[in-house]
């Protein structure tokens, strides 16, 4: 009996596939060093392949930020070259963590209200039921922080080095128990295309909460510059809705040069605001913030909010190359049900980021809707995973990934040109 093409067609598309899948999962023609401490490495050849790859990746910060990571968080490092010898060449840089995680982070600190909601067994078993997470990437900032390339290296040959590096690293960790997920963590454009393939190494690409960018007009100098690109409705709001309220109750913004005269109440801040999250899968250590303002040094700033001498708020902006991430906020609640310190941080940023010369803001995840009142527009963000099949890992895959979100609203807050000007960019 003959065979029907189309079959003939599919049947050959699945072996071509097969070999494929083959292919990928025997052992890339690469070396690899990996170290529990980047000081392991070399620091040439690190620092090479950092050099375009932004100030998350750069040896100044990883060795900085290996003394302050958070309590249940440890890094890993790896090196991957195409060659041995006179011939070594180093092509990729990889950054990992690993976090032994709780169900007992993933819902607010106790109080009378989540007491009634988790009774003392559901809050013992938040407390026992552990997972530990292999993450290429860094937990403490969003956006692809974990990988560094060479230039003109064969992007699905580096890619499979790197999960041979994170299958290396799983192994070597099943001494300390097992490793229940691992993940390639906030990939976007040009990213996504290049890790495709992976989907054939048992890697599945999830689509997270977007990244809200804000981008700056060259023309724009000051924040005021900012402001007159707005169309007037959304000035006034700002000025009515946010800067008269924080002005009649005698607060100010300012700049501090010197995080630690005033550790103790930054860090009183973040907390406030990091114990209400419904997820939390660190704590950052009090000491991490002076350490990450000597390390960004000109590319720091931290506005703060004031009120008669006393902290409100604070929000850390640092410049990776062009981009200012505007990644840590704190904020006394209380004062917030009255005041909207948060929106006027928000508007901080945007002064921090043109003072830096940068040419957009990164706001991260979450908060959708006052971001993009801002002028900002979503840019996709997503996660490869792979893991194992227990209930209790795909509650906690469900947590880490933020998979059920609303898309971001539809907002140009600009002047016609201006926003005529978006529409031709997106």
């Amino acid at each position: 009996m003959k065979i029907p093409a189309a079959l003939q067609s599919i049947t050959s598309a699945l072996r071509e596939r097969q070999k494929e899948r083959k292919r990928l999962r025997g052992p890339a023609d690469l070396y690899y060093a990996i170290a529990d401490s980047i000081s392991m490495l070399d620091a040439s050849s690190w620092q090479e392949l950092a050099a375009n790859s932004g100030f998350f990746m750069s040896l100044e910060y990883l060795t900085a930020l290996e003394q302050v990571l958070p309590l249940n968080l440890s890094a890993r490092y790896a090196l991957i070259f195409d060659g041995t010898g006179i011939d070594r060449r180093a092509i990729a840089a990889v950054y990992m963590q690993i976090a032994d995680i709780s169900l007992a982070q993933a819902r607010p600190e106790k109080s009378a209200e989540t007491d009634k909601k988790w009774a003392l067994p559901l809050d013992q078993l938040a407390q026992h039921a552990k997972q530990r997470v292999l993450t290429c990437g860094n937990f403490l900032s969003f956006g692809q922080h974990g990988i560094a390339f060479a230039k003109e290296v064969d992007p699905q040959l580096a890619w499979h080095g790197v999960v041979e590096v994170l299958y290396r690293v799983r192994q070597a960790e099943k001494l300390a128990g097992k490793t229940h997920f691992v993940m390639i963590k906030d990939l976007h454009d040009p990213y996504i295309d290049q890790a495709a393939h992976l989907e054939n190494l048992s890697y599945r690409y999830i689509e997270t909460e977007p990244n809200m960018v804000l981008d700056l007009v060259p023309a724009w100098k000051n924040y005021d510059d900012y402001l007159a690109g707005l169309a007037s409705k959304y000035r006034s709001s700002i000025r009515n809705a946010i800067f008269k309220p924080m002005d009649e109750a005698g607060c100010t913004v300012e700049r501090l040069a010197d995080l630690t005269p005033v550790l103790d109440e930054i860090f009183t801040l973040y907390k406030a605001v990091q114990v209400n999250a419904s997820f939390r899968p660190f704590e950052l250590l009090p000491e991490y913030f002076p350490v990450l303002q000597a390390t960004a040094g000109d590319k720091f700033r931290c506005s703060v909010i004031k009120r008669e001498g006393h902290l409100l708020g604070f929000l850390i902006s640092v410049a990776d190359g062009e981009t200012a991430i505007a990644y840590h906020i704190g904020f006394d609640r209380e004062a917030a049900e009255e005041l909207p310190i948060y929106l006027r941080l928000l508007h901080a940023g945007i002064a921090d980021a043109i003072d830096l010369g940068c040419k957009r803001i990164s706001y991260g995840r979450t908060a959708l809707e006052p971001k993009a009142a801002l002028g900002a527009k979503p840019q996709t963000f997503g996660v490869f995973v792979r893991h194992r099949q227990p209930v209790l890992n795909k509650l906690m895959k469900r947590l880490l990934l933020g998979i059920e979100h609303e898309d971001a609203p539809d907002r140009n807050p600009f002047k016609k040109e201006k926003a005529a000007k978006n529409e031709v960019q997106v």
